[in-house]
């Protein structure tokens, strides 16, 4: 994939895109969706073609591309009726090694990253206690020795631990008593995924609703190098501040790709299907809610962009990254109702594809950030509310 970074050039990379995906047509996502198997060949697709590679700079062997270039290939991906929760991680979760890992760290992963030669695309975070609460994460990370850190606890909701060679891992360091602000404490590290064979890891996956190779973790004196922390212990939190910002914006972007598709499903439907002898689409019943559903779309998809735009340009992007995401969620939930109904019972047919995308694109009204804590965040830090419990 060759470097470009204005909007007008993002057409090579949609139209790159959709060639790519049109080799993965439906009945490629049907069969892996009733194994709950992982798109193995599609990710190679995609590695192969320098795209998960989009965000790595030139010098470590990625494009040097700017969020928004990433942003239009994942909503690609989406709007040709693929899934990019496969391996869209391995665009962001890199980031936390780039901004704050040592030289050492980057010239060992970032290469083999771009390359595909390494899979990093598991982000340890949440836990079965806290939720989205982070700060109260218990999983620990004691120092010992100069030579390690041992870790101990649970992570829950790891999609992708089973097919990625590296993770990142947030624990505590410190004990949250022991720290004089609720951020500090927490510490990032690589952990080497192989160690999975081991006693000391535990990958166990959870079966959810839709194919989306999650799992959840069980560390029991793991043995991670002391070399593994990145940046200093106990900054671990706003070390994944950003990447947390970059993650909302792209999987908006993913959700713009789901609407367009859902909108283009029910437009083309409306235009064929014939009732009483004319298309159902002549029928304002029919139109208006597809009109909607267009007018959600659109009005995410500029907010979308403002995100983007406002991120490569290097400022606070918080208060944009949420609304993209909650707008982005809610029209292309908005839009997964309007094509199932405009449907009507075709659309519970797995040939059509709709309800498979019906399941995938629900996720994102609840994660990687619910929209109610999107909201709550608003609330407090934009608006100046008091904070909520």
């Amino acid at each position: 994939m060759t470097k470009s970074t204005s909007q007008e050039n993002h057409a090579d990379i949609r139209e790159g895109v959709r060639a790519l995906c049109a080799k993965f047509p439906g009945e490629y996502w049907r069969a892996l969706d009733r194994e709950r198997a992982y798109p193995t060949e599609f990710v190679a697709a995609l590695t192969e073609a320098g795209y998960l590679a989009a965000l790595i700079p030139e010098e470590y062997g990625g494009s040097g591309l700017g969020l928004s270039a990433a942003a239009a290939l994942l909503e690609e991906v989406h709007a040709a009726g693929c899934n990019g929760a496969a391996c869209h991680a391995q665009m962001y979760t890199m980031g936390t090694i780039l901004r704050h890992g040592s030289d050492a760290q980057k010239q060992r992963y970032l290469p083999k990253i771009a390359s595909g030669e390494l899979r990093l695309q598991a982000f340890g975070v949440t836990e079965p206690t806290s939720g989205t609460d982070t700060l109260s994460l218990r999983t620990t990370a004691r120092r010992e020795g100069n030579d390690h850190y041992v870790i101990n606890g649970q992570k829950i909701w790891t999609s992708r631990a089973e097919h990625s060679d590296l993770m990142l891992l947030l624990a505590r360091t410190t004990p949250r008593e022991q720290v004089k602000k609720r951020t500090d404490g927490l510490s990032v590290f690589i952990v080497d995924m192989h160690l999975a064979a081991s006693k000391n890891m535990t990958i166990t996956p959870i079966r959810t609703m839709m194919n989306h190779g999650t799992t959840q973790i069980f560390f029991d004196d793991l043995r991670v190098p002391a070399e593994n922390l990145i940046g200093e212990e106990g900054h671990g939190f706003r070390y994944i501040l950003s990447g947390m910002n970059a993650e909302r914006i792209l999987i908006a972007a993913e959700c713009i790709g789901d609407a367009k598709w859902f909108i283009n499903k029910a437009t083309t439907y409306a235009k064929e299907r014939v009732l009483f002898g004319r298309p159902i689409g002549q029928n304002q019943g029919v139109q208006f809610p597809i009109a909607r559903a267009y007018v959600q779309m659109r009005g995410a998809e500029l907010m979308v962009h403002e995100a983007a735009r406002k991120y490569e340009g290097g400022g606070e992007v918080g208060p944009e990254a949420n609304m993209a995401k909650l707008l982005a969620a809610d029209a292309s939930w908005a839009a997964a109702d309007m094509c199932v109904q405009t449907h009507g019972g075709f659309g519970f047919a797995e040939e059509y594809d709709i309800e498979r995308k019906f399941r995938e694109t629900r996720l994102y009204q609840v994660a990687p950030i619910s929209t109610n804590m999107i909201l709550s965040y608003l609330a407090e830090h934009v608006l100046g509310l008091p904070r909520s419990y």
